[in-house]
C-alpha cells in the first residue's frame, strides 16, 4: 500500500478531512523548501504538494506564476526539487509527498530517469497538469514501475466517459479542480 493511500485510510478511520498544502519547492529561497515543509506537517499537513518550478506555468494562476518565477531565479531544477525531497526524508519517512509540475522537465529527463530519481528520493505521487491520461502509456508504465501514484486532474466540464478514463489511469487520488 502506497504511503498516500496508508495516510487516506488513517484519516478515513479517524472521520478526518485532508489537509494538503501547496508550496512552490526553491520560493522563495532554495534553504527554506525543506524547513518549510517539516513546518507544514508540524502544524497538521496530512500531505505535502511540493510544486516543481517551471518557466511557463500555463494552468497555474498569478501568484504561483510569481512563485516560479522567485524559485526560477534561484535557477532551482526538477533534480533539485527532488534533492529537496531526499533531505526530507532524512527526517520524515511518513508524510506522504506529491510533485506538481508540467510535463517538459519531465521528458527533458525522461519518463524512466525522473521516475527512478523520484522513487529513490521518497516522492510519493506526481501531479502533471499537461499530460491527459490517453498520452500517458509509457510515463504511467515509469511511474508504476517505481511505485508512484500518478494522479491527474478532472475538470467539472469532465463527461462520464472522461471521469472513467481518468479515475481508471490514477491512483492514490484524483485532482478535482473547482473553478
Amino acid at each position: 500500500m502506497s504511503r498516500i493511500s496508508r495516510r487516506f485510510k488513517q484519516l478515513e478511520a479517524r472521520h478526518q478531512t485532508a489537509l494538503i498544502p501547496f508550496i512552490t519547492a526553491g520560493d522563495p529561497n532554495p534553504e527554506v523548501t525543506v524547513p518549510l515543509m517539516h513546518a507544514l506537517v508540524a502544524a497538521g499537513a496530512s500531505l505535502l504538494e511540493l510544486g516543481v518550478p517551471f518557466s511557463d506555468p500555463m494552468a497555474d494562476g498569478p501568484v504561483i506564476q510569481r512563485a516560479n518565477e522567485r524559485a526560477l531565479k534561484h535557477n532551482i531544477s526538477l533534480r533539485d526539487v527532488i534533492g529537496m525531497v531526499h533531505r526530507f526524508r532524512e527526517q520524515d519517512q511518513d508524510t506522504p509527498v506529491v510533485l506538481m509540475g508540467y510535463l517538459n522537465p519531465i521528458e527533458a529527463l525522461s519518463y524512466q530517469k525522473f521516475a527512478q530519481l523520484a522513487g529513490a528520493a521518497g516522492v510519493d505521487g506526481v501531479i502533471t497538469v499537461d499530460i491527459p491520461p490517453e498520452e500517458a502509456e509509457e510515463y504511467l508504465t515509469e511511474l508504476r514501475a517505481q511505485q508512484l501514484d500518478p494522479i491527474f486532474l478532472l475538470a467539472p466540464t469532465s463527461d462520464e466517459r472522461r471521469i472513467k478514463l481518468i479515475c481508471d489511469a490514477a491512483s492514490g487520488f484524483v485532482y478535482y479542480v473547482s473553478v
